[in-house]
Parts: C-alpha cells; structure tokens; sequence
C-alpha cells in the first residue's frame, strides 16, 4: 500500500488541508496527540503574533468512523481565524531571503503577496497533521520518532545523539518529556539562560537566529526502504522531506559532514555476531555513525538525522531591497514574523522524518488494515532470527 499525502491552503486563507491517501484501516485516530503537536508547532521562545492570533486545532473531514480510519483518503483541516487573504496589503519590497524576488520573477507579478501566502511556513500545519497521524501509526508498530534542538544562534545547547545522549533515547517518553519541560526543544538544560540572552538580543535588534536540530526514530526494523534506485533511497527521501521545510539550508545523516574528515576505520560500524535483546536485527553494531541507514536502507540502528535552519527571513529591522512595482531602492517588507522558529521546526522535522518512515514501512508490510500489517512485520522479523544464529 503506498501511502501519499497533499497540502492545500494559504497563510491568510480559511485554512489550512492535508489529505492522506493510502492510510490503512483499523487505526484509532489520536486527534489529541494532533493537536498537541499542532501546539508544540506554534510553540517555543523567540515566536511571534501570528502564534497569538491562531489556536490551531484539527477537524477531522472524511476518513473516520467512530473514531477509527477506514481505509478511504484522511482529510485534515486547520482553520485560519485571519482569513483576510483578499483584503491583506500588497507586498512590493521584497525580502532578502525569501522567496519574495524569485517568485515575482517566476510567475511574472509585481506583488510579492502573490507568491508568500503558499510560500509561508503556515503550510507547515499541514505536515504537522499529516506527520502526527504517521507517528500514531507507527507506534502500533513499536517505533517512535522524537527531534530536539541542538543550538540556536551560537550556543551549543544539546549534544548529538551518540555524545552523551544515547540512553535516555532508549526511552522516547523520556526524551520527549525532557525536551518539552522548557521552551528551547532541548534535552539539556543547562544552557536555557544562554539561548534566552541570544534570542532576547536579536530580538532588540530587529533580528532573527536559526540553529540546529536532530531527528531520532527507534527500534527501526532493518530493511526498510530500498537500494535498487535512486528515488527509493531512504536517506534520499529523509533529505528531500527535511530539505522542503521552509528555511531548511543542509540535512546530515549520521556523523554527516564529519565523516568526510575521517578515515574509513574511524566512520564504518563493525558488525558484531550477537545483538541486543532490544533490536529487531539479527546483529548488533559497534557503533552508529551509518546513522541507521546503509545504501538508503535501514540497518536496525536508531535512525539518526540532523537539519540546519537558517534565520527567518523578516527582519524588524529591515535589509535594503527593491520595490519590484517601481523597480527603485526601498527598504524589505515587514510582516508579523518570528526572532527564532527553531524549537517549533523540531517538531516539524520530527513529523517530516515521520511521513517517510511510514511510508517506507507500509511499502514493507503491505496489507490493507493495521492487524495484517503487523501480522506481515512480525513474520518478517521472525525470518531474520536465523541470520543470527548461524543457519
């Protein structure tokens, strides 16, 4: 079963859709753990108005009874309390940054208004949606995803997976708990006076910060997604999801970039004759710089991603530009914007690497209803229990 989804709606519209295709039967929606994420979504230090105006919460449109889906296409909507999409200004000073300039250009307008409205980062409700509903499901299948802020701006505030992080991973719930006790995304709180200062500074200053953020998703059955071509890669896939979010620049996976700095000795994960009593793959690993995935395909390590967000692109205090109607020198536009989005993009990152695996795991076990996909999964994973005993 292929499992798709699309996204309609503009950030000043009536609101905001998502409709998934292909999402099985016999799955108790969770619109609470929705909404909780569409909360976290609107969350974090450093927002700004529009997280005032809007209270985002899901309607469930078709794909429902009583609770559970039924196989036919899920729609989802968020509503816009400011819909005022026709009576909104128009934009002609165009933002460095944005996508303001090359849109104009491309559709051939000369209001920047035309192009922002699809173009703005509300859209991202609509994954947030779809990726919430795919965390539901995946945990009918024993597999958690959870993202967390790694920096903002220059401070450093939690440590990848791997440099000091690694057992309280092995526990979602706690992770997620830490992570969600603060307005940072972040596990770690010692550094929560530090990245208040660097965000109430750039605030004062008419600017904005971006930063850092890590994607972990466990207990992973080995096998998921495909080395036959390009387009089925998993880490393809990951990069393609995490780079389309708005304001996304690099996507690592694993050690990343540093592995290009390193010998192959010190970057290739010994495969080890037993594996723990906790995985699903028949061997265990001495380490995890793969990031859970070889040749785009998942190992049965934690999946282990990183993506870097840029600052926003509205500044209060505002880069020269052009007045695309004139053509002559002005000053960037200003609209209701935020000094830094980066714990609420956590979550976006999170629900984006959430699509994929579900994606990638309904390709696996096929099946038109969630009981005969896990009766495929486990059968499965008992055809793997012989590699690791020798036959």
């Amino acid at each position: 079963m292929a499992l798709t989804f699309s996204t309609a709606g503009e950030s000043h519209g009536p609101g905001v859709i998502a409709s998934v295709f292909g999402f099985p039967f016999g799955h108790e929606l969770d619109t609470d753990w929705i909404n909780a994420q569409l909360k976290r979504r609107q969350g974090g230090y450093g927002r700004g108005g529009r997280q005032n105006l809007e209270r985002d919460e899901v309607t469930v449109l078709s794909g429902v009874r009583k609770g559970v889906t039924i196989g036919s296409p899920l729609t989802l909507v968020v509503y816009n309390k400011d819909s005022r999409l026709d009576k909104a200004p128009d934009l002609p000073n165009v933002r460095p940054g944005h996508v303001d300039l090359a849109g104009v250009l491309k559709i051939g307008s000369r209001n920047a208004r035309d192009v922002l409205e699809r173009a703005s980062a509300r859209e991202t409700a609509a994954r947030v949606m779809v990726g919430s509903v795919c965390q539901s499901l995946l945990r009918e299948f024993g597999i958690e995803i959870v993202a967390h802020v790694l920096s903002i701006g220059d401070v450093q505030a939690d440590a990848p997976m791997g440099k000091g992080y690694s057992q309280i991973f092995r526990n979602a719930g706690a992770a997620r708990s830490a992570r969600d006790a603060a307005d940072f995304g972040t596990i770690e709180r010692d550094h929560d006076a530090a990245l208040t200062t660097a965000i109430d500074a750039a605030k004062a200053e008419g600017d904005t910060l971006g930063g850092s953020i890590e994607v972990v998703a466990l207990n992973l059955p080995p096998g998921l997604g495909s080395h036959n071509q390009s387009d089925t890669r998993l880490d393809g896939r990951i990069g393609q999801a995490l780079m389309s979010i708005q304001a996304m620049k690099a996507v690592e996976i694993g050690l990343g970039a540093e592995c290009a700095k390193r010998r192959g000795s010190k970057v290739h994960d010994p495969v080890l004759p037993m594996a723990p009593a906790a995985g699903r793959s028949p061997y265990a690993r001495g380490g995890n710089n793969a990031g859970g995935l070889e040749g785009g395909v998942t190992n049965g390590e934690p999946l282990v991603c990183r993506v870097h967000m840029k600052p926003i692109s509205t500044l209060m205090n505002p880069l020269d530009t052009v007045d695309v109607s004139t053509g002559k020198a002005a000053k960037a536009s200003t609209e209701r914007s935020d000094t830094c989005a980066v714990p609420a993009a956590a979550i976006v990152a999170e629900c984006a690497v959430a699509i994929v695996i579900a994606q990638a795991l309904l390709e696996k076990t096929g099946g038109d209803s969630v009981l005969e996909q896990q009766r495929n999964l486990e059968g499965y994973l008992a055809s793997l229990k012989p590699f690791g005993e020798g036959a």
